[in-house]
């Protein structure tokens, strides 16, 4: 079985057919948690699709991180990745995207994204680097990092593309994701954009929202 780079979680689907590439949904965790947090998330999405629920490399407070934060624009609400460990993780999930495809059977065009905060923020940014890579991506509570902000790449046109934000929060302000979706539309990704109650967390309303929205790009 190929290597794959980052620790992980691996869900295979109850009722996918033998030998047959099935789709896969890649799970991204936020800043402090680890590649069972959002297990619960994926769950509840298509049960045909393969979890495969990805570990950030760094440990951070009894959890793990994608990247370092840098404040160097002022406080949280205004970091930015740190440019080194940003490119580091990209790469490294690229590499284990590739790998997970050849590990499990995954079919390779039916490839989605599901990240939250540091997750979602890499999410975006993958996208934007490789838009025939995925199939759609789903990125909660996060927002477009400046190092990609400009990025206007072949394959994004028409994208679909899921942003949620919490009315409510003081993490990642709604106006930070508001920024990422108008610049995602100005490049052509079909997007659609949920405002939900409630701070950096992903509630009822949101999750459901999330679910339809995977299903309909599944159907």
């Amino acid at each position: 079985m190929t290597d794959i780079p980052l620790e992980h979680v691996h869900v295979a689907p109850d009722d996918s057919p033998d030998g047959e590439p099935a789709p896969a949904v890649f799970v991204l965790h936020g800043r402090g948690a680890d590649e069972e947090d959002l297990l619960p998330v994926a769950a509840e999405l298509p049960d045909d699709h393969h979890v495969v629920s990805l570990r950030a490399p760094d440990p951070l407070q009894g959890g793990y991180t994608w990247y370092e934060l840098d404040l160097s624009a002022g406080g949280l609400e205004s970091s930015q990745p740190d440019a080194e460990d940003f490119r580091r993780s990209l790469d490294l999930i690229v590499e284990s995207v590739e790998a997970a495809v050849d590990a499990h059977g995954l079919d390779a065009d039916r490839i989605g994204l599901l990240g939250f905060s540091q997750g979602a923020i890499t999410s975006l940014s993958l996208l934007l680097e490789e838009p025939d890579r995925y199939a759609w991506v789903v990125a909660l509570h996060g927002y477009l990092a400046e190092s990609h902000a400009d990025l206007d790449p072949d394959g994004i046109e028409g994208k679909p593309v899921f942003v949620g934000a919490g009315a409510g929060d003081r993490v990642i302000p709604e106006s930070r994701t508001t920024a990422a979706v108008d610049r995602l539309e100005a490049v052509g990704a079909d997007v659609t954009h949920g405002s939900f109650p409630g701070g950096h967390g992903i509630g009822p309303q949101e999750l459901e929202a999330v679910v339809e929205f995977v299903a309909s790009r599944a159907a």
